[in-house]
């Protein structure tokens, strides 16, 4: 029996949570296990419910699950709340504090199917398989903020960006047995050039290099990273990186595997894991039933290999995946404008749910 925490949160999460656990309960069926799914408010839902993004019950829920999926959290409608209630820093951030979720894990996988998807040149990104590892309990997002009258009238605001040796080296090792499973390549991104939180990172990062001397170690700014992903992203095997960074990166990197609509992600470190996808609430499509839910799915996928230790399961929902991608099912964003193509199929949020999970049944 695996409990799981399930929060649908905002906007298009309601309608892609459930595409997911369609995918959970059809693996249940297919290997013989039990999920126990318990449904909890967060994010500017819960704030219109509870007065709060992060009710007091949900945050127990989450401690006492075995794992939780989370669709998306926040909104327009919330964003003149007081900061401390705006869904994005009132639970997400919390979320991540409470539950010691140091470690941000964004596989980016170009799909065989989708190769026509993406913007860039079929040559750039064929065969494209990252994993970025993000810091995900300091820096910017969880440092000291505030704000100050100055003399002319106007404010001045400061975030201040803190890293200590033991948060770097706990996320730099975790991203270095990563490696060491992978193809043993690490690519360290900081911006030692100008700033001294990440002349810290470099320092530890190349302190511990001499400690796996099986993963071949490189360090890059975070400007060319950017720059290298676009322009050669194969020559990446896991990218480690701060926060802030990471959050910026990832996204950039989604459009590798021709859409954010496609890239999981999970949260881990401490003994629950969080399972969301990368992308947010997409308020414009909300309601709509046009989302693209395999990020969703995706992370479920995450879920069974690392908090359940299910591979064979993991495998079976990629597989599922993938070959519906093959047989040329595609939500709207996966379908490149302009181009004119009779294989594919353009399809919604519940049916391409329904198509991973009759393949995951299917399976022998």
């Amino acid at each position: 029996m695996y409990r799981i925490a399930v929060l649908p949160g905002d906007g298009i999460g309601v309608e892609i949570v459930p595409q997911a656990v369609k995918a959970l309960k059809a693996v249940a069926a297919r290997y013989g296990h039990q999920f126990e799914f318990a449904e909890a408010l967060v994010g500017g839902a819960a704030c219109d419910a509870a007065g709060h993004p992060l009710p007091d019950e949900t945050l127990a829920l989450c401690k006492r699950s075995d794992a939780i999926l989370l669709g998306a959290i926040g909104g327009p409608k919330w964003d003149q709340l007081p900061v401390e209630l705006r869904p994005e820093i009132g639970a997400l951030l919390p979320l991540r504090k409470e539950l010691a979720l140091f470690a941000n894990l964004r596989p980016c996988i170009l799909f065989p199917g989708l190769l026509h998807a993406s913007t860039l040149k079929e040559e750039v990104i064929k065969g494209v398989d990252i994993l970025v590892i993000r810091e995900l309990t300091g820096g910017l997002y969880f440092g000291e903020k505030k704000r100050e009258e100055t003399g002319d009238g106007g404010q001045k605001a400061t975030d201040i960006l803190t890293y200590s040796t033991y948060e770097i080296e706990r996320i730099v090792r975790f991203a270095y047995r990563a490696a060491q499973q992978r193809r043993g390549r690490l690519c360290s991104v900081d911006k030692a050039n100008v700033l001294e939180s990440s002349r810290l990172w470099r320092e530890v990062v190349s302190e511990l290099a001499g400690e796996y001397p099986d993963v071949e170690t490189t360090h890059m700014y975070v400007d060319n990273c950017a720059m290298q992903l676009i322009r050669n992203p194969r020559q990446f095997d896991v990218i480690v990186t701060e926060n802030m960074f990471g959050d910026i990166l990832t996204d950039e990197a989604s459009m590798l595997t021709g859409s954010i609509g496609m890239l999981p992600s999970a949260s881990i470190g401490g003994e629950v894991g969080l399972y969301e996808p990368a992308h947010g609430s997409a308020p414009d499509i909300a309601g709509q039933n046009q989302a693209n839910p395999l990020a969703t799915i995706l992370s479920a996928a995450m879920m069974l290999r690392y908090s359940f230790g299910l591979a064979r399961e993991a495998e079976a929902v990629e597989a599922a995946v993938c070959s519906v991608l093959e047989e040329g099912y595609r939500t709207p964003d996966l379908v490149q404008a302009g181009r004119d193509d009779a294989a594919i199929k353009v399809t919604d949020t519940v049916t391409m749910g329904d198509l991973v999970a009759e393949r995951i049944a299917a399976q022998a």
